[in-house]
């Protein structure tokens, strides 16, 4: 069911300016696009801010490293953000950086407050320090490791070397809020998303929380403390401020603004600074009277190689080369199809290229091309309301109205990659149906039939359409235009597909294909003698090539794939072999019964989904681009040897 509160307040961390975006940051701001977009989608207004951190004693460190002073350095490299977010299509209404004057003065208002409750109080704080991570680091959270004849104590977040530190300090009173925390999870259990977040977060609170150090004397590259100028609102007390800053705490006229859009609906995370958004922050903010986000989202990290991206281990990728080389809705959808929300996901360019052939070019982007083919082969454009549907497209129906609402649950979850997947499952189902009914072969006996068939293919490309659309924007408004629709994310539309209903006439259009698959890249200079070496075969190398024909007695669907399907294939003296067809998304099992076919028949065996194939059948793409069986032209004993 759609979300009826009229407003949506979604957030992204402020990334350290330390450099570029990478990924990870990418990664964590695209999930905030899609759940905005979602939201969008049903006509909710929508505040989605993102940002810039650039206080601290990390970023003073590095604008010295680089020469430069710190405004002058984060100045240079903020627009770096600015633009990748415009290159993946980020539709963010806010964009804050901590170095204007307007957090500057929310943060101080926002730390004023905690000191008139009492909350704060000034101390000396003596700890092991991690400047990379901004924190002290706790012992039971440090590692130890030894160089030489000493020992070297390491974060136990980034394993980088920590330093001991002692100064004067302010502290929040955050141990008195410990019960109060407690009692919040409990009445909130879907605070944390995914919720085995939730039980990490309660077990460090009930390890007995700390008084927090929320200032430094030792770092001047800081917002001021107010009413103590000798200190500086530690950054990450100040960077938490942004979430309120934004939307114009502390200043009297925008408290009505406050008031509309706090607390946020959902901000967005890595998993790495789970404690400062789940513990410390919703401390603070019920110290300053006012209630913590509804819902936060913890991601996990995008690795490479089962490893961490680090500049270190050379391992990082960079967003922009990505985009670059395949375009931001390619990118998109691999992101939130292929990484799982709640845990760790391995990136690699295989599997990126794999996604986009076989998801994006081969299951969506054909699929339209056939049926935009076939309409312009045969002169049927207009397609009018249909108001009478056979059974078969009537299922189809059915099964749009099924994954439009599993769509909404795992949307509504924050299970982005669930959702696709029950979309895929349902563009697999309309493939099927597409090959099932065979439009190309009744387009001239039966004009109407013919019409049903694209009509209810288009219905369904439509609804993929506007569900796709938070994921990828660009793309789906391509495919909306193919069939004459151009929706608008400002409307109500998710209503009218949860309705069910296939009461829309479309006007189908010529288009360039939705998706291009990645060809691999050659050097060039083996392109000339690997043409050289492939342009010609011998006999001999032919003759090496065992091709039998054989006769296919069983089919069926292998189970947990999508594509494959064992047959049982009757060679004759060669006897009764067990082969393994991807066909599976082009043809049904029947498709295949009694057929007699031509296969490879000395391939090495090699086991797929468990199973071991003794051959391949041979198949060409016809012109509808659906898999055809090359067969004998009359029937021959089966095993007969091809020459």
């Amino acid at each position: 069911m759609i979300d009826e509160r009229r407003r949506f307040y979604v957030t992204t961390p402020i990334y350290y300016v330390t450099a570029k975006p990478h990924l990870g940051s990418l990664y964590s701001t695209l999930l905030a696009d899609v759940m905005a977009r979602w939201h969008r989608l049903q006509g909710q207004e929508v505040m989605f801010l993102t940002g810039t951190d650039e206080h601290g004693q990390k970023i003073a460190q590095a604008a010295e490293q680089a020469g430069k002073g710190p405004q002058e350095f984060i100045d240079a490299l903020v627009p770096s953000f600015a633009d990748a977010w415009q290159k993946y299509e980020i539709g963010y209404t806010q964009f804050i950086r901590t170095s204007s004057a307007r957090h500057k003065a929310g943060a101080q208002a926002f730390v004023k407050r905690l000191l008139e409750t009492g909350d704060v109080y000034k101390s000396r704080y003596e700890g092991w320090y991690c400047t990379p991570c901004e924190t002290f680091v706790l012992q039971k959270d440090q590692a130890i490791s030894t160089q030489g004849d000493v020992n070297v104590l390491l974060c136990g977040s980034c394993g980088r070397a920590t330093h001991f530190m002692a100064e004067e300090t302010y502290f929040f009173r955050l141990s008195a809020y410990q019960d109060k925390l407690l009692a919040f999870y409990q009445a909130h259990p879907d605070f944390i998303t995914p919720r085995e977040r939730t039980n990490e977060v309660i077990a460090f609170v009930k390890e007995g929380l700390k008084d927090l150090s929320i200032s430094r004397t030792t770092v001047s590259w800081g917002v001021p403390f107010p009413e103590d100028p000798a200190h500086t609102i530690y950054v990450w007390t100040e960077a938490l401020c942004n979430y309120i800053t934004a939307l114009g705490y502390g200043v009297p006229s925008h408290e009505v603004d406050v008031a509309r859009w706090w607390p946020a609906d959902l901000q967005v995370l890595g998993k790495d600074i789970i404690r400062f958004h789940a513990v410390y922050w919703p401390a603070m903010l019920m110290a300053a009277g006012m209630k913590p986000p509804r819902r936060l989202l913890v991601h996990g990290w995008i690795k490479v190689n089962q490893q961490k991206m680090s500049k270190s281990l050379g391992n990082v990728v960079d967003p922009l080369q990505l985009y670059a080389t395949y375009g931001a809705d390619p990118v998109r959808y691999y992101l939130c199809r292929q990484i799982p929300v709640n845990q760790d996901g391995d990136f690699s360019i295989e599997d990126l290229e794999q996604r986009i052939t076989s998801d994006l070019a081969n299951d969506l982007g054909n699929l339209l091309n056939r049926m935009i083919l076939l309409a312009d082969k045969y002169n049927v454009f207009d397609l009018p309301i249909i108001t009478t549907w056979s059974v078969q497209s009537l299922a189809l129906r059915s099964q749009a109205w099924d994954m439009v609402a599993q769509f909404e649950r795992h949307m509504q979850a924050c299970e982005i990659h669930l959702a696709l997947a029950s979309m895929w499952r349902f563009i697999h189902a309309v493939n099927a149906y597409f090959h099932e009914k065979q439009p190309w072969k009744i387009a001239a006996q039966d004009k109407h039939a013919f019409i049903e068939v694209l009509s209810a293919t288009a219905h369904s490309l439509r609804t993929v359409a506007v569900l796709l659309w938070p994921v990828m924007p660009s793309k789906t408004h391509e495919l909306l235009a193919s069939l004459g629709h151009r929706e608008s994310c400002s409307e109500r539309t998710l209503e009218d597909l949860e309705l069910g209903t296939w009461h829309h006439a479309f006007l189908l259009k010529k288009s360039e294909p939705l998706f291009v698959k990645p060809q691999p890249q050659e050097p060039e200079e083996s392109k000339e003698k690997h043409v050289e070496q492939t342009a010609h075969i011998a006999i001999e190398d032919f003759a090496k090539v065992e091709l039998h024909t054989g006769t296919i007695t069983l089919a069926e669907r292998v189970a947990g794939s999508d594509k494959l399907i064992r047959l049982m294939v009757d060679f004759g003296p060669l006897g009764e072999r067990q082969v393994l067809t991807g066909m599976g998304k082009a043809h049904a099992p029947e498709h295949f019964m009694g057929k007699q076919g031509i296969f490879v028949t000395n391939f090495k065996p090699r086991k797929m989904m468990g199973l071991e194939s003794q051959g391949m059948l041979l198949a060409a793409d016809s012109e509808e681009g659906i898999p055809a069986l090359l067969m004998p032209e009359a029937r021959v004993a089966n095993g007969t040897r091809i020459k």
